[in-house]
């Protein structure tokens, strides 16, 4: 049995990195001024894709990311992993989108893209942890949904069997297809990159980026069709203008701050119970545990 399976993927600033220009004047975040990294869910998530793959041979992994052109990283490194193709849906008009604008415009994308199967998505990404954009695409899609996924058990006759990793144990659903899986990261790593590959398709660009190479460098693109990452904009996927970008997002970032926490005080315990029963006693009392 082939599938066709879309992975859902975001280029993310690296949290770990926030400085004092990670936001600009207008709430949004300034992803110019900060590293990106693929979202670490959506790695997994990927996986999980890759596996279903390797077990349904004929299947094919679609790709699908939205921002800047540059995010075109992330469709390259899911190619060097076992991805087939990706499609980066790019346009100013898409920028300081909100969780409801950004699954509205995916969507969109999904439906253009025309004939799926699974599409698969990290649970939440690290510059928002928000975990509402895979469910808000199933919703859009009027498709099922299931989160918390950390393993898919099976595929097969027009449903899909999930491991779910909960707060206080697992639990194990079954859907129809077609359907949105959302991963956690608590599901199997990604596998590294194969080497064959990255030789293949380490000349994979996009529209965007071809038109900045050497004439020399388009005319191999030009002539191998495989190296040629798909671009979208808002128009190309029919997109409402009042529902995408700022226009659309009803949400609004006031602030981004970089938190370090820090001990204010400390206190040694040695190894005796007297001292141990008042910490306890003290802790109880300040409403810290208990």
């Amino acid at each position: 049995m082939s599938l066709n399976i879309v992975v859902l993927a975001k280029q993310v600033p690296d949290t770990r990195n926030v400085g004092k220009d990670a936001m600009k004047e207008d709430g949004t975040i300034n992803r110019a001024a900060l590293p990106a990294i693929f979202n670490p869910e959506d790695l997994n998530a990927l996986e999980q894709a890759l596996r279903i793959k390797d077990a349904n041979p004929g299947s094919t992994v679609t790709m699908l990311t939205m921002g800047l052109p540059r995010a075109s990283e992330v469709i390259r490194e899911a190619i060097y992993r076992g991805a087939d193709t990706g499609i980066v849906l790019t346009d100013r008009v898409l920028g300081g989108a909100d969780t409801l604008a950004t699954s509205y415009s995916l969507a969109q994308a999904v439906k253009k893209i025309g004939h799926y199967d699974i599409i698969l998505g990290g649970r939440q990404a690290i510059d928002g942890d928000t975990a509402q954009v895979g469910p808000q695409i199933a919703e859009k899609l009027g498709i099922p949904q299931v989160t918390y996924a950390e393993d898919i058990l099976e595929v097969a006759d027009g449903h899909i069997i999930v491991k779910r990793r909960l707060e206080h144990g697992v639990e194990t659903v079954k859907a129809p297809l077609p359907c949105v899986v959302t991963v956690n990261g608590s599901a199997a790593e990604c596998r590294p990159r194969n080497a064959q590959r990255v030789m293949k398709y380490k000349r994979a660009v996009s529209p965007s980026e071809k038109a900045l190479l050497p004439a020399e460098a388009q005319a191999i693109v030009d002539a191998r069709e495989y190296l040629q990452l798909k671009e979208w904009g808002a128009a190309f996927v029919e997109a409402d203008p009042n529902q995408i970008g700022m226009a659309g997002s009803p949400t609004k970032v006031k602030a981004i701050e970089n938190v370090v926490f820090t001990a204010k005080e400390s206190r040694r315990i040695d190894n005796d119970d007297a001292q141990l029963e008042q910490l306890i006693v003290e802790l109880i009392a300040n409403h810290t545990i208990g």
